[in-house]
């Protein structure tokens, strides 16, 4: 009888790299030399186990080990005292940790006595305790959210935190983790140490448990890394967990499996191909003697005489994607179909698997027939390129934003795959003049659609374009909601002789010389850089034009406020001269507000040249005997302070013009513009 159940087996299932390593390691020994052991059982898997025990090599405990014997340390590692231990018992030590595991022990050792370390996993796997082992800072250990939780309430604030995982542990679960310690602690160093073909493991086999009405999962019942596997699958579908063939034979006998239609078998990383592969052959067994199904005999011959013919558009079902990355396709015929890598995608980026899954229905174009061995050659990529070209050319009609992957730079421009066409996307639309277009490749970019040629199916799209409309309509909200006196951040673009241009978002605003600093500046760059992120006020808006004038001094740096709240009229100061002119000194009080020393007030005599008195950099002591903050004009005198009697001033110099250091300044300022 035939069945129309499909059984499917993952195409990660059966040994990791580190469990292969470490039997390799193990057979190796044995072939070159006697007592040799492992420190416990090398993988959780008791058929293994066995076998190696026939060989002459048995699991013992550190206690048992004795001086010339080569132990060997099994995928899971050992902490760092256990390798002490044996090095004091005269074994000869044979390694065999996983490398990922090795990652871990490095990390967590790295870390100082202080901190503290999160790992999650099962505190009693042999993994954990290894990796506990390492610890020089306290260790604390989770499987789930609550226990996290507990533990971070009393981890210290001062303390450091850094976090990893068991290499088998739930993928799912650990990104909700990795988010709760980073929002609990903004500083933690948080580690992702799943073992990739673990995850991978997992990810094929939650999306292949997702359409099956059943679930096989090979391995042992003490294998972490298979208990998760059965929990990954249970949630979506019946998931049995058996360590051979005649376990499975077991639990399903008297089952009714006459409305199962889809199977399918993942396992732990310890468990061997061959078992794997005798848990296929029985499930098979078990499906075609439970399940009665009438030959159709015309049905079948139809299929015998169903005619294709190459570039013929064919539907089909996903079976298998093979270790070569070829996908196998039923298009309802007796063919056996197949696509290549090359026929599938044109994104370098893309595996097979994440691009069709099994199960799936697919449009395909025939390329090749050979009926004589009964195979077809078919393509995807062809038929989503013709349906992808329809959605390019209304992108272009629609003026919309399509998104794509950079796939190859070429002289002149990039090529952009998206929906299944490659669109020319010239250099000048790809990135600023001076830019690298070897710098963009992988990227995904969105585009819109400059030129489209139907007949050659050919299209020629802009990067630029979508970055200049999205800066246009930036601009057109800034002039819609700002105001003058808003204070907006913006980043320097770029700095000229009078002035500083500010990105503000789609707009540029100017931040001339004198609104930069309430001191006197030589040139802007004194001030800020290009690149800086800095907080700048409106000062004016013009629409029409799209000017923006922008402050960047603050009225909290003020010096005249400053001044104004610490000084008054009658203090004794300590300045500095900062000019000299005919009529008098100028002294800087403090950082932008200067007084002026007029030359009758600079002694207790006539001075004819004040540079005969004073010299530029001079730091003298006067008395403030005026104060103008409308005028910003600030009087001081040196001859005030002279003993009382010798303060009058003569008629003679009682004339000398008075000039407000404000004024002078501005003067100054204004030649060096």
């Amino acid at each position: 009888m035939l069945s129309e159940c499909k059984i499917f087996v993952a195409k990660s299932a059966g040994f990791c790299f580190g469990v292969d390593n470490a039997l390799k390691i193990v057979y190796n020994k044995l072939d070159n030399r006697n007592n040799v052991v492992t420190l416990g059982p090398i993988i959780h898997n008791h058929i293994v186990v066995e076998d190696l025990e026939r060989h002459g090599c048995k699991a013992v405990s550190l206690d048992e080990v004795t001086a010339g014997q080569t132990v060997v340390i099994r995928a899971h590692g050992v902490g760092r005292a256990v390798y002490d231990e044996l090095e004091e018992r005269g074994a000869e030590i044979v390694d065999a940790t996983c490398p990922g595991v090795e990652r871990i022990h490095r990390i967590v050792s790295d870390r100082p006595e202080d901190s503290v370390v999160l790992i999650a996993g099962d505190a009693d796997h042999p993994e954990v305790q290894g990796i506990r082992g390492f610890c020089k800072a306290e260790s604390y250990v989770f499987s789930s959210v609550d226990e996290l939780e507990e533990i971070l309430k009393n981890i210290g604030g001062d303390k450091s935190v850094c976090a990893v995982t068991q290499t088998t542990f739930n993928k799912r679960l650990w990104e909700v983790c990795k988010e709760r310690i980073s929002s609990e602690r903004e500083d933690a160093q948080v580690f992702d140490t799943i073992c990739s073909a673990t995850a991978v493991r997992q990810s094929e086999a939650r999306e292949l448990s997702a359409k099956a009405d059943l679930m096989i999962i090979v391995g042992s019942k003490n294998s972490s890394n298979t208990q998760k596997l059965k929990e990954v699958c249970r949630t979506q579908c019946e998931t049995l967990l058996v360590e051979n063939a005649e376990e499975l034979r077991r639990e399903l006998a008297g089952s009714d499996l006459s409305k199962t239609r889809f199977i399918g078998i993942s396992a732990g990383a310890s468990a061997p191909a061959h078992i794997i592969k005798e848990v296929q052959q029985a499930m098979s067994e078990i499906i075609n003697s439970n399940v009665e199904e009438e030959f159709n005999f015309a049905e079948e011959m139809e299929k015998t005489l169903k005619k294709i013919h190459t570039g013929q558009k064919v539907e089909g079902v996903v079976t298998a994607i093979t270790e070569n990355d070829e996908v196998i396709v039923d298009i309802g015929t007796k063919h056996t179909g197949y696509i290549y890598p090359g026929e599938l995608t044109d994104d370098p980026t893309k595996k097979p698997s994440d691009v069709v899954s099994v199960g799936e229905t697919v449009s395909l174009i025939v390329l090749k027939m050979n009926d004589q061995e009964g195979t077809v050659m078919l393509s995807k990529k062809k038929v989503d390129a013709a349906a992808g070209f329809e959605k390019i050319a209304a992108a272009k009609e629609e003026n919309t934003t399509l998104t794509g992957t950079v796939v190859k730079a070429v002289k002149g421009g990039l090529i952009v795959a998206s929906n299944g066409v490659n669109v020319f996307v010239p250099a000048s639309q790809a990135v600023p003049r001076g830019g690298n277009l070897e710098d963009m490749l992988k990227k995904t970019v969105d585009f819109k659609i400059l030129e489209v040629n139907e007949g050659r199916q050919k299209a020629v799209g802009s990067i630029r374009a979508v970055e200049r409309e999205a800066r246009e309509a930036a601009k057109a909200k800034f002039f819609e909601t700002a105001s003058v006196g808003d204070v907006i951040s913006g980043e320097v673009k770029s700095i000229t002789d009078y002035g500083v241009f500010v990105d503000l978002g789609g707009v540029d605003g100017l931040v001339r010389k004198l609104d930069l600093s309430w001191k006197r500046i030589k040139h802007p760059s004194d001030v800020v850089s290009v690149g800086d992120t800095i907080e700048v006020r409106i000062k004016d808006i013009d629409p029409e034009t799209g000017k923006v004038a922008l402050i960047y001094k603050k009225d909290s740096e003020n010096p005249w406020e400053i001044f104004k709240a610490n000084y008054a009229v009658g203090q004794t100061v300590d300045v500095k001269i900062v000019s000299i002119t005919s009529f008098g000194a100028f002294a800087r009080i403090i950082d932008g507000i200067d007084g002026l020393i007029h030359i009758s007030q600079i002694a207790d005599r006539r001075v004819d040249s004040v540079s005969e008195v004073l010299t530029v950099g001079q730091e003298v002591t006067a008395k403030i005997t005026e104060i103008d903050l409308d005028k910003k004009r600030i009087s001081l005198s040196i001859r005030a302070l002279l003993p009382a009697g010798e303060t009058t001033v003569s008629e003679e110099v009682s004339s000398y013009e008075e000039v407000s250091s404000n004024e002078e300044a501005s003067d100054e300022e204004a030649s060096e513009e």
